[in-house]
């Protein structure tokens, strides 16, 4: 990861994005996948790295699990917005596979920019990614 991931979120060139997920495999398709574009990446594997790396590191996108140790995806999304004023620019794509009628009800409810069920396709992630990044942007 470059040193700019540590800069604040308006002075970064690039994206930092935060792969949040329990499963090391899918943590690693997303890796990898995410290293062909123009973005720094962060990985955590439960909830309470995960909201540490949050409150350090500041990322502009979250790929957020709902199921994981210690702290779940929502209690996460949660935490980011009721902050509002200070995560505006980060934006929060819950990833799961808690099937997709739970996903489309619970996630909106949590504040979630947007929503994918596991199994997912990469193309229509990176749709969601460059369509919460840039609204992140225009708002922030």
């Amino acid at each position: 990861m470059s040193e700019e991931s540590y800069a604040s979120p308006g002075a970064r060139e690039r994206p930092l994005i935060q792969i949040a997920d329990d499963d090391p495999e899918i943590r690693t398709l997303l890796r990898l996948h995410f290293g062909s574009m123009e973005c720094d990446l962060l990985e955590t594997s439960d909830g309470a790295e995960t909201l540490e790396m949050v409150i350090v590191h500041r990322p502009d996108l979250i790929i957020l699990d709902v199921m994981m140790p210690e702290l779940s995806g929502w209690e996460i999304c949660k935490y980011i917005k009721e902050r509002d004023e200070e995560y505006a620019h980060t934006g929060v794509i819950m990833l799961t596979a808690i099937g997709a009628v739970n996903n489309s009800l619970t996630s909106p409810l949590f504040g979630a920019d947007d929503y994918m069920d596991k199994p997912f396709d990469f193309d229509e992630l990176d749709v969601k990614v460059r369509q919460v990044l840039s609204q992140k942007r225009r708002d922030a």
